[in-house]
């Protein structure tokens, strides 16, 4: 049986392979394009692994931006993990030996795969936690050769830096193709504009962030509790 679960959660693991080794690459290329060294690519993706927010954190660390800066992007980028953790609540509360890296490890991508798994005939510990570990090692690998490229080879880092905003915009133009209300995201791009224009370039990020937040709870409010 746990030889099984290994092997089901390598295949289905497979289909995560392909995005994380680009996605790694770019932040492996982005972040020694930042003067950071191959080190700190290889602890951010073993111990913060959060995709996105690795990106944002690039820049927030080459700007030495405060706390309370991290603290409000890291949330506003990563609050849909609340949803997965409670989606896995049924599936992880058996868990024993590897229940604490499962839910550290629970991306976007294992979530997609882990919620809607057939695990009746394997051993849910073994499956979960080779599903999650071989994504991981995928991202880090990513992140590695990246940096190494990015290190050894005379690219020209020249824009480099827009490959966050380029995956944001991607997100945020899959989100509008998905939903039939685009309301929220008209919303929250003309607080961002105001707040551009009202606090500068430097200072904008967590008024607007705490601006959106405050949209989306009025909104909440005003359609009567309903996800919006």
């Amino acid at each position: 049986m746990k030889k099984r679960s290994i092997e089901k959660a390598f295949r289905q693991s497979l289909a995560i392979f392909p995005g994380y080794m680009v996605l790694g690459i770019g932040f492996g290329v982005l972040m020694i394009s930042k003067g950071f060294s191959i080190v700190h690519a290889l602890l951010m993706s073993v111990f913060i692994y959060a995709g996105s927010m690795q990106y944002a954190g690039v820049d927030l660390l080459s700007e030495a931006a405060s706390i309370l800066s991290v603290i409000m992007m890291t949330i506003m980028v990563n609050i849909r993990h609340l949803f997965y953790g409670i989606a896995m609540i049924g599936r992880y509360k058996d868990l024993k030996r590897h229940k604490l890296y499962d839910i550290f490890a629970l991306t976007d991508e294992t979530f997609s795969i882990a919620c809607s798994a057939d695990t009746e005939d394997l051993d849910p510990d073994t499956y979960y936690f080779y599903l999650s570990l071989f994504d991981h090692i995928y991202w880090i690998s990513g992140s590695l050769i990246g940096a190494f490229l990015g290190d050894i080879l005379p690219f020209d880092f020249t824009g480099i830096e827009f490959s966050m905003t380029a995956l944001f915009i991607v997100i945020v133009l899959n989100q509008w193709e998905s939903s039939h209300d685009h309301l929220i995201v008209i919303l929250s791009f003309v607080i961002s504009i105001l707040c551009l224009f009202g606090f500068g370039p430097k200072d904008f990020l967590l008024p607007s962030m705490i601006g959106i937040v405050a949209m989306l709870m009025a909104v909440r409010k005003k359609e009567g509790g309903k996800d919006v």
